[in-house]
């Protein structure tokens, strides 16, 4: 079964795992860190904050389900502990290094009764971020989906919108 990014193999998990991926699959599904952006959209600064977010989320679940998640045993091989700080640090951490110190330079420089996106929008840097933000989106997304399958929950990233009474093929 294919996983995210790099990442393949078998991954047999375990009822502690499933909760874990229920619990990290909504908070993914949840956050600006993996809902495309439009160019306009959004601000950077609240989707890098998303981002790193992700790393105090992934550290409480993790603690609260323990080695469980990650036996020794099975070390080497795919488990929710394994997949999870993989891709917080080949996928998020560099993303935050590179991109936090400089964003946070250029909005010191934001003049007075700026708004703080229309100032971004005027960055030279602006479009690189957007487009690293969807490059970490597209493999977070990955990672809910599997997580998705492993919880054995519907794919909420793309749901097919219920259909409300009166609505034309819905309703009692």
């Amino acid at each position: 079964m294919p996983f995210v990014g790099e990442i393949s193999g078998t991954w047999r998990p375990d009822d502690a795992e499933r909760k874990a991926a229920w619990e990290l699959y909504v908070e993914l599904i949840t956050r600006v860190s993996v809902v495309e952006l439009g160019p306009a959209e959004g601000v950077l600064r609240e989707a890098l904050t998303s981002h790193y977010t992700l790393f105090t989320t992934t550290r409480d679940i993790l603690r609260r389900y323990g080695p469980d998640v990650a036996p020794r045993s099975r070390q080497g091989q795919i488990t929710f502990g394994s997949l999870a700080v993989t891709v917080l640090n080949t996928v998020v951490r560099p993303l935050l290094t590179r991109w936090h110190p400089t964003l946070a330079a250029h909005e010191a420089a934001r003049p007075a009764g700026m708004a703080a996106q229309q100032y971004e929008q005027q960055w030279e840097h602006e479009a690189e971020l957007r487009g690293e933000l969807r490059a970490s989106r597209q493999v977070l997304a990955e990672l809910a989906r599997v997580l998705a399958e492993v919880a054995g929950a519907a794919d909420l990233l793309d749901p097919r919108s219920p259909q409300l009474p009166g609505q034309r093929g819905g309703g009692a």
